[in-house]
């Protein structure tokens, strides 16, 4: 589902994907000694500007730059000291032009006192600010984690890698969702979307991969699985709906899947509610998408639209490979607007390690954007092996 542009940021792809993150992501890297030492620095090119400036030119109200900035980059304590050093050095050099108990120069201290002492209290609520959204950011972490189990490079006869681009820079909150689970039938998958952003559009996602990793043991064919998360939807507090599909201020959800079921034989039988058909390159090069025969509606749309998807059967040898996606990958744009052309960079994906071949596509994702991705892109690369 499409989502509001915000700041974009790369998860790792080894299954323990962080939605929460280091402060550092969300914040920018740590300031390095030279931003640290920087209102040191100004406040020395104020004292010497000052120093040999004519008594007719007023530098020192510029001491006030010294303790604002070191409220953006500095600790409390470091802010505190330059503020200090500010004070100390505009009254030295109030005394060397004979300027000490004038109205205008002692203005001029009580303006910058009230600025250093400002400049700490400010440099205090940002290092409080940043504590707590590292807090949230760890527990949103540990709550993907639970949701998002990690994915075995090896499931079966099928080598698996994942990669996660989230598209947001704070608690990485989405709805995008992935399992891979070995069972009687085969190795059966599942990628999908939530309709939306948020809590609510995790604790959907939780309802329906909860579902299928339940079903998938127990159902014999996919269209039990899929019945399965359906009814877990239905159960949803809130899940009747009216005439037509609703906002996503309602709370109500839909979400956008495919199935998979990766079988002994050199077949793949795959199910799909609404979702962005997978990508399936064969081992001679060639790609294509494995699009269904019918257009199915998304899993919670059922009391509207009355049309269930048919299983639909692919060829895939011991040679192929098969990607599947959110539309957060084919959806991304370019600077002119453009879609990423997902079948022209069908080479990126031949690596011989399926996790650096779906690093290098992820890592071209972000080059044609040219910055942050507007919508989470959850990729998935199933080889045989």
């Amino acid at each position: 589902m499409r989502s509001r542009p915000r700041d974009g940021a790369i998860l790792p792809t080894n299954g323990l994907i962080g939605w929460g993150c280091a402060i550092s992501e969300t914040l920018g890297p740590r300031p390095g000694p030279l931003l640290r030492s920087l209102p040191f620095g100004m406040l020395g090119i104020v004292a010497l500007v000052d120093l040999w400036a004519s008594p007719d030119i007023i530098i020192r109200p510029m001491f006030v730059l010294g303790p604002a900035f070191a409220s953006l980059w500095c600790g409390i304590r470091r802010t505190t000291v330059v503020g200090l050093a500010a004070l100390t050095l505009c009254i030295a050099l109030s005394y060397h032009h004979h300027m000490l108990g004038r109205k205008q120069n002692t203005l001029t201290l009580v303006t910058l006192a009230g600025v250093a002492a400002a400049s700490v209290f400010a440099g205090a609520d940002r290092q409080r600010r940043e504590r707590l959204l590292a807090d949230v950011q760890s527990i949103a972490e540990v709550a993907q984690r639970v949701l998002l189990r990690p994915v075995p490079r090896r499931v079966g006869p099928m080598h698996v890698a994942v990669g996660y681009t989230s598209a947001t820079a704070e608690a990485r909150i989405g709805g995008d969702l992935y399992e891979v689970t070995l069972t009687p039938s085969g190795v059966r998958v599942i990628v999908g979307d939530v309709q939306g952003k948020g809590l609510e559009a995790v604790e959907t996602a939780a309802d329906v991969l909860g579902a299928f990793r339940e079903a998938a043991y127990d159902e014999s064919d996919l269209t039990g699985v899929a019945a399965r998360i359906e009814a877990a939807l239905r159960r949803r507090p809130g899940a009747q709906r009216s005439e037509g599909p609703s906002d996503e201020d309602s709370g109500e959800k839909f979400v956008t899947a495919v199935l998979a079921e990766f079988g002994e034989g050199e077949n793949v039988t795959l199910l799909n509610y609404g979702h962005p058909s997978p990508f399936v390159l064969r081992g001679g090069g060639d790609g294509a998408f494995a699009e269904p025969d019918d257009v199915a509606p998304p899993f919670g749309l059922s009391d509207i639209v009355d049309v269930a998807p048919r299983p639909y059967t692919i060829k895939f040898a011991p040679s192929d490979q098969m990607l599947l996606y959110t539309d957060g990958v084919i959806e991304a744009r370019d600077g002119e607007g453009a879609f990423y052309p997902l079948t022209g960079r069908a080479h990126l994906l031949t690596a011989n390690d399926p996790e650096r071949a779906l690093a290098d596509l992820r890592a071209d994702v972000l080059r044609h954007v040219g910055g942050p991705i507007a919508d989470d892109a959850a990729m998935l690369l199933i080889r045989r092996r």
